[in-house]
């Protein structure tokens, strides 16, 4: 007999999602196939559907002696002070087999690849800005939404409908706002032709207690968010 932990939420734990005054959302074209699958149930859209688990790690920034991007996108950005993380928590993301299309083994290394980072509950969540040149996007965004749910979002530094280029950020344990929400389900029942963008700095939504979990990745890949050089660089 297999048992199963199902978790539901909690009434009134978590603030309620408010439209954040000011704020609206448009589109852009993607300019790659849809993905293969629906999003919701896409090991790399959906966070969820790998899971993670948490780990013994050194919960602060790390100067970690490799090459690395100077233009990545830029963490402080996702608060509106522009601080450096304190990291909280530490989690290892499950890897995926894909031609078993099942869950593999928590990702070894790099040894962290979700973190925790301490946040004010409703506090607004921003896009982090890069240095790479936008311009592909006429209107000048920054992002495209991936996937979106009611407390996790993952955005896209370029215009492909999956992970394999550029970088991608997993945004976990927010309320996402709840225009941007509706405007994401819509495009995706309408087929992903269409997704949302979002400009450098523009709120995702808000912060659901004192910490906010955040994977990054490149080229598919999940990296460290530890990583002073790489994610921590403009302070």
């Amino acid at each position: 007999m297999i048992s199963y932990t199902v978790f539901l939420p909690i009434v009134g734990k978590y603030p309620q999602s408010q439209p954040i005054a000011g704020e609206s959302y448009n589109t852009v074209a993607v300019i790659s196939d849809p993905t293969d699958r629906p999003a919701e149930i896409h090991p790399d859209l959906n966070l969820a559907v790998r899971g993670y688990v948490p780990t013994s790690a050194e919960l602060q920034l790390i100067q970690y002696d490799h090459p690395f991007d100077s233009q990545a996108p830029q963490l402080t950005g996702l608060f509106a002070d522009n601080r450096l993380g304190v990291v909280t928590s530490a989690f290892q993301v499950y890897d995926w087999d894909w031609p078993a299309d099942r869950r593999g083994l928590p990702i070894a290394d790099p040894p962290v690849t979700l973190a925790g980072l301490a946040a004010t509950p409703e506090e607004l969540v921003r896009v982090p800005s890069s240095g790479y040149d936008v311009g592909w996007l006429p209107t000048g965004y920054e992002v495209m939404v991936l996937y979106a749910s009611a407390h996790s979002i993952t955005l896209k530094y370029t215009r492909d409908d999956n992970v394999k280029t550029g970088y991608t950020l997993h945004l976990e344990n927010i309320c996402v706002e709840p225009t941007l929400l509706n405007l994401y389900r819509t495009m995706n029942n309408a087929g992903r032709s269409r997704l949302p963008s979002l400009f450098s700095g523009q709120p995702v939504g808000r912060a659901m207690s004192n910490e906010i979990m955040v994977a990054i990745r490149d080229t598919g890949a999940f990296l460290d968010p530890r990583w002073r050089n790489d994610w921590w660089q403009r302070q």
